[in-house]
């Protein structure tokens, strides 16, 4: 019996240490305005690049501090916040009210999250963040 409930922890150990699946492609609603997977991991890419190579366009991206209190999968900050529009990838101009937030290590998508139906500059989470 002793075996067998070694075993069973052993497994039980083994399981819990198993890795996070993080992705860069996962659809997002925010208020009301619908993105693809693509488009999500487009915005990350593009954000990623720019923080990659120390550059940026209009000040994007830029340090993400979570106010708000998002959970972002458990992931571990520092984030980065980046634009996230539908007609193509952020170039420059008015940055609209979505944004893509992601990892400063690995670039993995934490969530996506808008001004829209926020108070002042503050976020709400897209459908999908927590």
């Amino acid at each position: 019996m002793q075996l067998s409930l070694a075993a069973i922890f052993l497994g039980l150990t083994v399981v819990s240490a198993a890795p996070t699946v993080v992705t860069r492609d996962e659809p997002a609603d925010c208020g009301g305005k619908s993105y693809t997977a693509q488009q999500v991991s487009n915005a990350i890419d593009e954000g990623c690049s720019y923080f990659e190579s120390g550059s940026d366009v209009n000040s994007y991206p830029h340090r993400y501090n979570n106010y708000e209190g998002f959970d972002f999968k458990g992931l571990d900050g520092p984030f980065q916040e980046f634009p996230i529009i539908s007609g193509g990838v952020y170039t420059g101009g008015s940055p609209g009210a979505d944004r893509v937030v992601f990892t400063e290590d690995s670039c993995a998508l934490a969530g996506t999250i808008t001004h829209t139906g926020a108070s002042g500059n503050a976020f709400v989470a897209c459908v999908g963040t927590s």
